[in-house]
């Protein structure tokens, strides 16, 4: 019900593999942003990037679930 409805919006699979990607990547540039701009050291950075890097994983079974939906 939910993937129909997302469906119906417009969402595609390919948009939800390219956000995981992003998420992927603003993991990292927040993981190094963190780093280099806040003296709390790497165990804030490390907070921030698993934090945006959780995302990848819901990101790519929506796609999954929405290319499944596009079979049928």
């Amino acid at each position: 019900m939910i993937i129909k409805k997302l469906h119906e919006a417009g969402l595609r699979s390919d948009h939800a593999y390219t956000a995981a990607v992003v998420s992927i990547g603003l993991s990292f540039l927040s993981w190094t942003a963190s780093v280099k701009g806040e003296a709390a050291g790497t165990d804030r950075a490390d907070r921030w990037g698993i934090f945006v890097g959780e995302w990848a994983p819901t990101f790519f079974g929506l796609g999954l679930a929405l290319a499944q939906y596009e079979k049928d």
